[in-house]
This record gives structure tokens, sequence and C-alpha cells, in this order.
């Protein structure tokens, strides 16, 4: 059997549509680069009861990880990804740190991190 996605259904997981999750948002409330590093704060862990999307990424960020990972861990799609770290790192339960800005090259990403980001997906 396949789900909807195309894939197959092994473990059923409950169907939840992404705008659920972001509270119908389809932006996060401010820009959050793919390879923006996140990680869990302390309070996260003295916090009360979390969303479960917000739980996982909280409990899987302990360790370092990109906002493409949490995307591709979770599983969830990308922009649902930057809302939801958004929206933790609003509430002081993730840390981010944004890459520098590429100021030498007109604004345009260093290619040799986009290759990194690349490499670190297709190893995914």
């Amino acid at each position: 059997m396949t789900s909807p996605h195309g894939g197959q259904s092994g473990a059923r997981q409950p169907l939840v549509r992404p705008y659920a999750m972001t509270g119908g948002r389809t932006r996060p409330r401010y820009q959050l680069a793919i390879e923006a590093l996140v990680t869990s704060t302390p309070q996260a862990y003295r916090s009360g009861t979390l969303l479960p999307e917000h739980a996982r990424i909280v409990d899987l960020c302990r360790e370092v990880k990109s906002v493409a990972e949490v995307s591709a861990l979770v599983p969830m799609p990308l922009g649902v990804a930057r809302i939801l770290v958004a929206d933790l790192a609003e509430a002081g339960l993730v840390a981010i740190h944004q890459p520098a800005a590429a100021s030498d090259n007109g604004g345009a990403p260093d290619v040799t991190l986009l290759e990194r980001v690349l490499s670190g997906l297709r190893k995914l």
C-alpha cells in the first residue's frame, strides 16, 4: 500500500497537515537559513508541555543540527521546519546560529558553503 506521498505506508502515522502544525502560517517570523545551526537550550527541558512536533525538534537538537537536518530527520517539509524552529527560538527553547552574511561577493551565497550543505543533504 502506498501513502498519499507515493511512498510505502509501513509504520502508520497520523496525517497532520503542515498548515495545522504551523497555525496556518506559511512563513517564519524571521528568515532562517537552511544551514543555520540549531541547539536546544536548558530552558527547553524545564518548559511545560510542548506540542509533539516541537518536542521532537527540541529532543533532536540536543546535538547541533542544521535546519535542513531537522526537516529531514523529523521528517517534515522544510518550510514547516523553519516555522517551528523559529517559534521555538522565539520562546527561548532553541538557540539558532545563523551563518555569516556573504558581504565580499555582493550578497551571493558562498559556493563552498553551498557545496557543504549539498554534501550533507546527500548523506541523509
